[in-house]
This record gives C-alpha cells, structure tokens and sequence, in this order.
C-alpha cells in the first residue's frame, strides 16, 4: 500500500463504483464513493487528492458538479478526471474546459483508468526534499508519502516555509501574510502554530527553525 492518495468516485452506477474503488484500494489508494453529485457535496471533499466523476448523473450533473468545485477556493485546486459514456470530441473539449485534468470514456480499461491517475498524481504532486511536500494545487501536505491533514493556517504557513526554503519569516510577516484581515491576532498564535506544525511533522519538525528575536523559516 504505496500511493495513499485519497481518490474519491463519484458515479450513480453502484457495480462500477464498487468494482474501481476495489481494484484501487489493491494498488494502495484510499478511495470512497458517491452515488450522486449531492452525495458528494455532502462530504469534505477538500481532503481527497483526485475526484473520478461522471457526467451523466441523476439531479446535479457532474459537469455541474465541477463547476461548482472550481468555483470553491477550498476544492478548485483538485485535479478531476471525468469518467463518462459521453466520448464525443465535443464532450471531451467540453469536459476540458471546464478544468478537468483529464477525460475516459465509457466503457473503460482498468488499467488504462489507473495509468491516467498515476499520471495526473504525478503532474499535480511535487516531489520536496526530506521526505515533506506540500501542494498548493492540492492543498495536501504529505510525509514520507503520508499524507497528513492540516488546519488551513497550519497549511498555509508550512507552504509559506517550504516555497522559500533558507529565508526567514518575523512573525509580523506571517501575521500579515496568514491573517491579512484579522486584526486581534498576536505573535503567540503563530508561536503556536508552529509549535503544532513541528509535532505533527515528525520527524521533521525540526527543518523548521527559529531565529531567536525575529521568526521562523525552512532549512532543507
């Protein structure tokens, strides 16, 4: 179980739903399932790293689904993969524009399925060095290819970190940049913050280091 990406299908046709999240949960994946477009909206879909979605579906369409998504700062960044029996040239320049990373018609290889997740995984995940990456696109952070949940403010601080690795941010900085429109928030909250981040970042808490005085930064 290598790959811990958490994919979620949402498709009203009960046996292929069953069927893929079976042969994906043996390749490693952590997958659940939707029988419609409301079922889905239902969940956190902001914790799933890759949505299968079909277009065809009974009230909210998955075409309207996504727009619905991509319009949503906490899911836009998703990567989406339309799986539908609509295969004409039209529906598939349709599907891409609406910002889907890729489009499989109906009826489908397994294998074929799997090679395209693996390739959109691969284009949305960055690799980073010692065993951390966190993906703005994604909103994921992942450990040694764990992948670990964090508050939004955790989130966008241990991105902040990471995409400027050697510089060091005051606490003004990061108060501005990760509170810009609350205005009763002091420097213990990013002291506590951090002091969260490096726990849950274990083992390596430590690649985020204090300048005593002034504030924080990422050292690889």
């Amino acid at each position: 179980m290598k790959n811990k990406a958490r994919i979620l299908i949402v498709d009203d046709e009960e046996a292929l739903c069953i069927g893929l999240r079976t042969y994906l949960e043996l390749e490693g994946y952590d997958v659940e399932t939707a029988s419609s477009a409301e079922e889905a909206l239902s969940m956190d879909i902001s914790g799933f790293n890759l949505l299968l979605i079909d277009i065809m579906m009974n009230g909210i369409s998955g075409t309207e689904l996504a727009t619905m998504l991509k319009q949503d700062k906490a899911t836009s960044g998703i990567p989406i993969i339309f799986v539908t029996a609509k295969d004409s040239e039209t529906d598939m320049v349709s599907g891409l524009k609406l910002g889907a990373d890729d489009y499989i018609a109906k009826p489908y290889s397994i294998k074929n399925v799997l090679a395209r997740i693996e390739a959109v995984l691969r284009r949305v995940t960055p690799q980073s060095a010692q065993g951390v990456t966190c993906c703005r696109y994604t909103l994921t952070c992942c450990i040694d290819g764990r992948t670990v949940r964090l508050p939004k403010k955790e989130f966008e601080i241990l991105a902040l970190l990471t995409e400027n690795p050697g510089r060091i941010f005051s606490r003004d900085e990061l108060l501005e940049k990760i509170w810009p429109r609350q205005t009763v928030v002091t420097d213990r909250s990013v002291d506590v913050h951090i002091t969260k981040l490096r726990q849950k970042l274990a083992p390596y808490g430590e690649h985020i280091i204090t300048r005593s005085g002034y504030g924080y930064g990422w050292q690889n």
